[in-house]
């Protein structure tokens, strides 16, 4: 895993947090809901290449 995604995911976590402050604060609860719900799947399909690749590997590890 590099560095480079570890701040990507920190820097989308930043902006969601944020927007769906304002989001909030103006009344539009909805949307910031699903502000909130695209920024878990959006750092989610990043991640998703490593977890397959944790299972794999933890696939062969434990194979007989």
């Amino acid at each position: 895993m590099s560095v480079n995604l570890i701040f990507k995911i920190a820097a989308v976590g930043i902006l969601v947090s944020v927007l769906s402050q304002v989001l909030k604060h103006s009344g539009r609860e909805e949307q910031a809901f699903l502000t909130t719900l695209a920024g878990l799947v959006l750092v989610l399909l990043w991640i998703l290449p490593y977890i397959f690749d944790l299972f794999t590997t933890m696939q062969q590890l434990f194979a007989l």
